[in-house]
């Protein structure tokens, strides 16, 4: 495929409810939609940049700057024989995985469509797991009080969600875990610390071992793997990494280091779809499992979650969740559902295989740019 446009906008979608972290409170979402055409086809592609860098360096103005003056020279008019090829094709540009998944994912979407099969088919997914679907977990953010963290769990379990996921952090994390396990038993549960503890609080962190989570989600520095070796040799609960993996080099050091049990996966994250198989692959080698993230994506982003989650060592519940929990309306009809049994259906149409409502993102597009060679 020759790559013969890139068009990037700037979207803001507010959420439907506020969602917060160790890092903040947030109201609404800012992301850039990356959209390439070649050969009287598109692909979309989903950046997953915050607007402000604290998850990552990266930002939705870093990633629109990157792909623009950056990216798009490098691919713009070149002949890709497959999307694999993108993100070495981007070598000569250090880090910004968040601006390279956007557009690698938008490469595999448009060579799905050419091809005419679902995305998940030329990922490598398994067929049983298309037909069956996506377990789906949840992640509820740090509330007002403990009993309203207990009221979302109870409202999340009712909608059929598999596992629940509490953020915590510094003064909110023993007594919310002790609040949710004694209003709602043993639930698969498990924690997200996204980067707020040292090292120094590992006894504190020892407390969360009475109660029996799955795991304790990027407890230290974002950089770290040696002190998360450290913490792991002195807790029992499993430690996943998430923020220290954002490369497959880095992904083995932590494997061989025992510094992790559990690995999320985030194509924005580790750059890309390729990448994100060659962490799995890499996992999956060491009998290590994996999840699928999730950063509050729209309908366009989920869709391209769901198809990766099809590889088969992604046997924990992702946090790839309904569009109604986040958006409403989405940017997609219909919208991503989460059925009785708490899984979710992966869409069977070619490439990502939703419909996007052309109408509702100029609604919340900012900014847009068109890119030609």
């Amino acid at each position: 495929m020759r790559i013969e446009r890139i068009e990037l906008r700037l979207l803001r979608l507010p959420l439907v409810r506020f969602f917060e972290t160790s890092f903040g409170r947030i109201h609404d979402r800012a992301f850039v939609l990356v959209t390439l055409e070649a050969d009287g086809a598109v692909g979309l592609g989903e950046c997953v940049a915050d607007a402000n860098p604290f998850y990552s360096s990266e930002t939705t103005r870093t990633a629109w700057h990157v792909i623009e003056e950056f990216i798009a020279p490098l691919l713009l008019g070149r002949e890709i024989d497959h999307p694999r090829d993108v993100y070495p094709a981007l070598g000569r540009i250090r880090g910004h995985n968040m601006a390279k998944a956007a557009v690698e994912m938008a490469a595999w979407d448009l060579y799905a469509r050419q091809a005419g099969q679902p995305l998940w088919q030329v990922l490598g997914g398994s067929a049983a797991t298309a037909r069956s679907g996506i377990a789906s977990g949840v992640s509820i953010g740090i509330q007002d009080s403990f009993d309203q963290l207990a009221d979302r769990v109870a409202a999340e379990l009712a909608d059929g969600y598999r596992r629940i996921k509490i953020k915590i952090k510094p003064g909110w994390d023993i007594a919310a875990v002790e609040t949710v396990r004694s209003r709602h038993g043993n639930i698969p549960l498990m924690v997200d610390a996204n980067a707020a503890y040292q090292l120094a609080d590992a006894p504190h962190l020892a407390r969360l071992d009475a109660y029996d989570l799955m795991m304790i989600e990027q407890p230290l520095d974002y950089d770290d793997v040696l002190d998360h070796a450290r913490l792991q040799a002195e807790i029992s609960t499993p430690v996943c990494l998430d923020e220290s993996l954002h490369t497959v080099k880095i992904a083995a050091e932590a494997i061989a280091a025992r510094a992790c049990r559990i690995i999320n996966i985030k194509p924005g994250r580790v750059g890309g779809h390729a990448q994100s198989i060659a962490m799995h692959d890499l996992a999956a080698a060491h009998a290590i499992p994996v999840w699928h993230g999730g950063m509050l994506e729209s309908g366009i982003g989920r869709a391209h979650n769901l198809h990766l989650s099809t590889l088969p060592n992604f046997v924990l519940p992702g946090d790839v969740a309904a569009s109604r929990r986040y958006f409403e309306p989405d940017l997609i009809e219909p919208g991503i559902a989460v059925r009785a049994d708490g899984t979710i259906a992966v869409p069977s149409e070619p490439g990502i295989g939703v419909t996007v409502v052309q109408e509702r993102i100029e609604r919340a597009t900012e900014h847009r740019l068109d890119l030609r060679p």
